[in-house]
């Protein structure tokens, strides 16, 4: 019997806070599964990492891969795990920051598309970035991370 180790994400949900209150920071998803998505198809930058990288190491190195821009350097507030619906584990810090989503550099996978195709064609870890106020930020989000939307709430109180 085998057992599958449990892959674990770490990410940063950047937020700032404007004359119209908190926004935060989201990507939509890249490749060809999420171009006419909307809803479920945003999430905080994150990325996998190894058990032997530290997740906060990972979550800044995730954020620089899939954005191509520096985190923020202000204070990480820890917002815990959250287990997706696939099983993965994901791990966030909030880090108050205000970034231009024009800026981006996103990294970029490859795949086989169409499928059975014998075709590799390269797409964006994110196609796009938006700020969005925390209501609006759950509308959109990958299920389960609006529990981050929660622990940032509790922080700014």
């Amino acid at each position: 019997m085998t057992v599958r180790a449990t892959k674990r994400s770490a990410g940063l949900l950047v937020f700032r806070h404007t004359d119209d209150g908190l926004e935060v920071l989201l990507g939509h998803m890249g490749g060809p599964f999420y171009t006419k998505k909307d809803a479920g198809a945003w999430t905080v930058p994150k990325g996998e990492y190894e058990p032997d990288e530290p997740a906060w190491e990972a979550a800044r190195r995730e954020f620089r891969e899939e954005l191509g821009l520096e985190p923020p350097d202000g204070e990480a507030l820890p917002l815990g795990e959250i287990a997706q619906r696939n099983g993965k584990i994901v791990t966030a810090w909030a880090v108050e920051g205000d970034l231009d989503p024009g800026t981006i550099s996103p990294g970029t996978f490859t795949m086989e598309w169409p499928p059975r195709s014998g075709r590799i064609q390269e797409f964006p870890e994110l196609d796009r970035v938006a700020w969005f106020t925390p209501q609006k930020a759950r509308e959109v989000l990958v299920a389960g991370q609006g529990a981050f939307l929660d622990r940032l709430a509790e922080h700014s109180g």
